[in-house]
């Protein structure tokens, strides 16, 4: 048994006896639900190529909820790995709660889950060692100035009830987030993520990254504001794909018509055949089940550029009298999953032709949300292409155009192979939202300024 499956057995056992602790301990008719989040890390941050701070973190919590005729209040509990010292801090949260519940009203939108569903997925991929990793970046950045974060390691989400509920999830993954900086103050950003690490694979993520950054050291190109053929990378479409998840596929969003994609779940206004969508939870980092105990499967968001299924959370199946499918509170997407395309990466200059290529897109927002108009700014390796040649990089500029344009009747292509990016957020803890995308070659892109 390797390490990480018998740590991820060994907080599975330390959680079922805070959990059989607990259902012990309640008193008819008190309910609970208790949500459970660690994470063994390694950190390393890089400058100047150079590994400038390295670290550990180890860390478990739970979240806990009391739940007694309607009436519900959580609070969150640090773990410490000794027993005795966590069954105490559990036992303390519980009298809390108790006294806490009778001031508080019944919440009309509780809809708890009393099935008693199990679930069980570890993913132990072998994680390399940190120094090989450190040693692969160091040397393929040799006199470069490289910035970069690398995070790797096992996280583990658990779930149980009162219900008789049991969820255990462990997923090991690597996250190298960096930039490559030109004298010139240019920078090309790039990341490099996954469940098992390939040299072979970075070698060509980082040859990539190398080779934009040669062009930034041109002249830059100042354009004027209109309308310019565009190929957005991988990392573009996913800021694009990021703003429409807020609230986009939320079926509290759709049924009050906020959602920025209403007139997609209408049937008013559809993308391009080309674009098919899943949350793809299943070989994901994200857990099979929610915090709020709904088992999670895959959904088809979009298929073939018409809307099809929603996310839907608890609360929203009991306002609008939905069936809840594991959305989390938020509703949106952890696991995106767009098909891929026809278009070979090596033909992806060629078939741009004359043009943008754009690696990355920054500060989005919604110049028109129920029109699904974003506007944000190119920003990184954004490069003027003449006749599928790269000529120069273009000054930072600012797009304004609808999400049924660039993904319907203005999208070419998408390419055929896909990039793997995983969050690289460590608010609190590391992240498990991740996003398999093609890039998108674009006839139009409106420029503004």
């Amino acid at each position: 048994m390797s390490t990480s499956t018998s740590t991820s057995k060994t907080q599975a056992d330390s959680f079922k006896a805070l959990v059989s602790w607990l259902r012990d301990a309640l008193r008819t008719p008190e309910q609970f639900t208790l949500s459970y989040a660690a994470e063994s890390s390694a950190f390393v941050r890089f400058n100047h190529a150079k590994v400038r701070q390295a670290g550990q973190v180890q860390q478990a919590n739970i979240g806990f909820k009391l739940i007694n005729d309607g009436r519900h209040a959580d609070l969150d509990i640090t773990l410490s790995g000794d027993a005795e010292v966590d069954l105490q801090r559990l036992a303390e949260s519980l009298q809390q709660l108790r006294e806490t519940l009778p001031l508080l009203p019944q919440d009309p939108y509780l809809l708890l889950n009393h099935n008693d569903w199990q679930s069980n997925n570890v993913q132990d991929h072998p994680l390399p060692d940190t120094e090989q990793v450190v040693a692969e970046i160091t040397q393929a950045a040799e006199g470069l100035d490289l910035v970069g974060f690398y995070a790797a390691g096992p996280i583990s989400r658990g779930f149980a009830s009162s219900s008789g509920a049991f969820g255990w999830h462990q997923a090991n993954s690597f996250n190298f987030d960096f930039s490559l900086f030109h004298e010139n103050g240019q920078a090309v950003k790039a990341s490099y993520a996954g469940h098992d690490w390939n040299s072979e694979g970075f070698a060509r993520r980082f040859q990539q990254a190398r080779e934009q950054l040669a062009f930034l050291g041109r002249p830059l190109r100042t354009l004027a504001p209109g309308q310019y053929r565009a190929y957005l990378a991988p990392a573009a479409l996913e800021e694009i794909m990021g703003m429409l998840s807020w609230g986009g596929f939320s079926a509290q969003s759709i049924a009050s018509k906020s959602s920025p994609l209403q007139k997609l779940y209408g049937g008013d206004s559809s993308f391009s055949p080309l674009v098919s969508l899943d949350e793809k939870v299943s070989g994901s980092l994200s857990p099979a089940f929610s915090g709020e105990g709904y088992p999670r499967s895959d959904l088809r968001l979009i298929v073939d550029g018409k809307a099809d299924e929603q996310l839907v959370g608890s609360r929203s199946a009991a306002e609008y009298g939905l069936t809840a499918n594991g959305a989390g509170g938020g509703e949106a997407p952890s696991a995106l999953n767009m098909a891929a395309g026809a278009l070979p990466d090596a033909e992806i200059l060629k078939q741009l032709g004359t043009g943008l290529y754009i690696s990355n897109l920054w500060y989005l927002n919604y110049s028109d949300q129920p029109a699904a108009r974003l506007t944000g700014m190119t920003r990184f390796a954004t490069f003027w292409v003449e006749n599928g040649e790269i000529q120069a990089p273009v000054s930072t500029m600012r797009f304004d155009d609808s999400a049924y344009s660039l993904l319907g009747s203005q999208l070419e292509a998408l390419t055929e192979e896909r990039e793997l990016m995983l969050s690289a957020s460590t608010y609190s803890q590391r992240n498990t939202s991740s996003a398999l995308l093609p890039g998108a070659l674009v006839s139009r892109l409106t420029l503004t300024l």
